[in-house]
């Protein structure tokens, strides 16, 4: 979870010749399954997908990351850019001690694997049932999510260097054989 302080604010209101002040507030925020559901609700496209997001559905973003109760839309009027830095590094943060070992290409770089499936909620949420996650994980922040999800990936995925004992393969290769010469009828 993210605790900003939005600081109070006193403006003078020429037209009506008075001050206006605003209270400090305190925004909780999280980056969730939740918030992006929200999200993509309201926008009615992916919020991961390639797409830029315009000023209105990023500050409708952050809208939906509140945790924080009765909100004055005001006050997010009153977000600056520090604000806005710290909402960024807090929603691209790992959020993990989890690392992956990816092999490493001939450049000696590691290799870029990208999905061409855009990742919705509904995608998501489908991946909370077919690892069969308990429903919590979808207030967790994403990016600790999306680690939880491949990691059940890497570990219920089958061995592709498993090797099988000489004498097991030696054995299949004889059963084998024995088979085909019976079926065409050859002695060798």
């Amino acid at each position: 979870m993210l605790t900003l302080t939005i600081p109070a604010l006193e403006l003078y209101d020429e037209k009506k010749a008075e001050f206006i002040t605003h209270d400090e507030t305190t925004l909780e925020l999280e980056h969730s399954l939740v918030s992006l559901s929200k999200w993509e609700s309201k926008w009615e496209k992916p919020f991961l997908g390639p797409e830029e997001k315009t000023s209105d559905e990023t500050l409708d973003y952050i809208k939906c990351m509140t945790l924080t109760p009765d909100v004055d839309p005001e006050v997010y009027n009153r977000l600056n850019n520090n604000h806005l830095e710290q909402i960024n590094t807090y929603i691209s943060a790992k959020m993990s001690a989890t690392w992956f070992s990816e092999p490493r290409s001939t450049t000696g770089k590691a290799p870029v694997q990208r999905s061409r499936e855009i990742i919705t909620a509904e995608i998501i949420y489908y991946w909370i049932v077919a690892h069969n996650l308990d429903w919590e994980v979808q207030y967790w922040h994403l990016n600790r999510l999306f680690t939880l999800v491949k990691v059940c990936n890497q570990k219920n995925a089958p061995e592709k260097n498993q090797k099988r004992p000489k004498r097991d393969m030696v054995a299949e290769r004889q059963r084998l054989n024995a088979e085909r010469k019976a079926a065409v009828q050859s002695k060798g």
